[in-house]
């Protein structure tokens, strides 16, 4: 059985980059690991601005959900604040019964049923 070498994630993550580059000078099982990591790293440059780019399209669709939802409920709230009947029947604490609501009461204020 061979003793294979495990320095090379150890000193990627916790040495500087001249110790790390004197050992893959040194040893063959970490210099292909570090070119199949150059190779992924490669990879992934070239596709970073595609994915760069679809993020932006996705941001510039929630800024424009955003801003639809803004707009929406401002004339939501336009809408309600404008409406005079609601506003003065409605006062902090009131409540609207039945027949204010427009449903048919009997002389109890209780909802008639036919």
């Amino acid at each position: 059985m061979e003793n294979k070498c495990s320095k090379y994630e150890s000193l990627f993550v916790f040495s500087d980059s001249e110790t790390l580059n004197q050992h893959i000078s040194e040893c063959d099982e970490c210099k292909k690991v570090f070119e199949e990591q150059e190779k992924v790293s490669s990879l992934l440059d070239e596709v970073k601005f595609y994915y760069l780019s679809r993020r932006k399209k996705r941001a510039k669709l929630r800024a424009a959900c955003a801003v639809m939802f803004l707009v929406f409920s401002a004339f939501s709230v336009g809408l309600f604040v404008n409406d005079e009947d609601l506003t003065q029947s409605l006062m902090y604490g009131d409540t609207l019964s039945a027949e204010q609501m427009g449903f048919p009461v009997d002389s109890y204020g209780l909802l008639m049923v036919d």
